[in-house]
C-alpha cells in the first residue's frame, strides 16, 4: 500500500514532460499549418489574408496550404519538445525549493524565458526549414530552392551553405521564442491557479480558459520579434553578393525607419488567430495526453 505513494523513478518521469510536450505541440501543428502558411505569405507582402488564401488556391492548388508541414512537424518534435519539457523540470525544481508554495509571477517569467531559449536553440534548423519551404513560392523562378520536406531542407542546406547556416537567425529565433514562451508559459500557469482557486472554474473551463489568456500573449509579446526573424530567414543577396541587412537589429531599423513601429505588427490578425489557437489546442491535446496517462497509470 505504501509504495503507491512513492514518487516514481527511472527513464520515463524524467522524459515524459518532453514527450507530452513533443505531442501536443504536433497534434496542433497539423490543425494550425494552413493558418501558418497564410500568415508567412501575409508578411512576406502577398495580400490580405482573403487574397491570399484565394490565389494559393487558384495557382498551387489546396495542398499549398500545408506545404512545410514535414518541417513544422519536426520543428514541434524538436523545438516544443524541448521547451515545454525544459519549463516543467525548470518550474518543478523552483517550486521544491519554494517548500511547494506557488511560483510568483516573474519566476515563471524567467523559467519561460529559459525554456524559450532552450527551445529554440534545438529547434532553430528545423525552424529555418519552415521558413524556406513556405517562402519558396514567393521567390523569382531562378532563386527558387525546390525542397521536396524537411530533411531535404536540411541536406541542402548544409551542402550548399555549411552547417553553420542551419542556425541563420537563431538569434532573433531565439529572442522570439523567449518573449513568445515567457507570455504563454507563464501566463497559462498564472491563470491556471487563478481559474482554479480563485474563480473555482472546474477541469474544463480552467484548461480552455487558460488556454486562450496563454495565446493572446504569447501573440502579443511575440509579433515584432516573429517579423524580423521571418525577413531575415528569407532574405537573399542581390547581384553584387549583398544581403538587404547585416544581422536583426539592422533588419529592426530599416522596417522601423520604413513603416514605423506598426510595420512589425504586419498581419497581426491572423498571426493572432495563429498563435492562439495553436496555444490553445497545445495545451488542450496536453492536458488530454496528461489524463489519458493518468488512466493507464503512466
Amino acid at each position: 500500500m505504501g509504495d503507491k505513494n512513492k514518487p516514481k523513478s527511472g527513464v520515463w518521469p524524467t522524459i515524459k514532460p518532453f514527450v507530452n510536450g513533443g505531442t501536443s505541440g504536433m497534434l496542433a501543428t497539423c490543425v494550425i499549418q494552413p493558418v501558418d502558411m497564410i500568415k508567412v505569405r501575409i508578411q512576406l507582402g502577398q495580400g490580405s489574408a482573403a487574397q491570399v488564401t484565394r490565389n494559393m488556391i487558384k495557382e498551387e492548388g489546396i495542398g499549398a496550404l500545408y506545404k512545410g508541414l514535414s518541417a513544422g512537424l519536426l520543428r514541434q518534435a524538436t523545438y516544443t519538445t524541448a521547451r515545454l519539457g525544459s519549463f516543467r523540470i525548470l518550474t518543478n525544481k523552483a517550486i521544491e525549493a519554494n517548500d511547494g508554495k506557488p511560483l510568483p509571477l516573474y519566476q515563471k517569467a524567467l523559467c519561460g524565458l529559459t525554456a524559450g531559449a532552450i527551445g529554440a536553440s534545438v529547434g532553430s534548423p528545423a525552424d529555418l526549414a519552415l521558413i524556406r519551404m513556405q517562402a519558396d513560392a514567393t521567390l523569382p523562378a531562378a532563386q527558387r530552392r525546390h525542397y521536396t520536406n524537411a530533411f531535404h531542407a536540411l541536406y541542402r542546406i548544409v551542402s550548399d551553405e555549411g552547417v553553420l547556416a542551419l542556425w541563420k537567425g537563431a538569434g532573433p529565433t531565439v529572442v522570439r521564442a523567449m518573449a513568445l514562451n515567457m507570455g504563454m508559459l507563464a501566463s497559462y500557469d498564472q491563470s491556471v491557479e487563478f481559474f482554479k482557486d480563485s474563480l473555482g472554474f472546474g477541469e474544463a473551463t480552467t484548461v480552455l480558459g487558460a488556454s486562450s489568456v496563454s495565446g493572446f500573449f504569447a501573440a502579443a509579446c511575440s509579433l515584432p520579434f516573429d517579423y524580423v526573424k521571418t525577413q531575415i530567414q528569407k532574405m537573399q543577396p542581390d547581384a553584387q553578393g549583398k544581403y538587404p541587412y547585416t544581422g536583426s537589429f539592422d533588419c529592426a531599423m530599416k522596417t522601423l525607419k520604413a513603416g514605423g513601429p506598426l510595420k512589425f505588427y504586419t498581419g497581426f490578425p491572423v498571426y493572432c488567430v495563429r498563435i492562439a489557437p495553436h496555444v490553445m489546442m497545445t495545451w488542450i491535446f496536453l492536458n488530454q495526453i496528461q489524463k489519458l496517462e493518468a488512466n493507464y497509470g503512466l
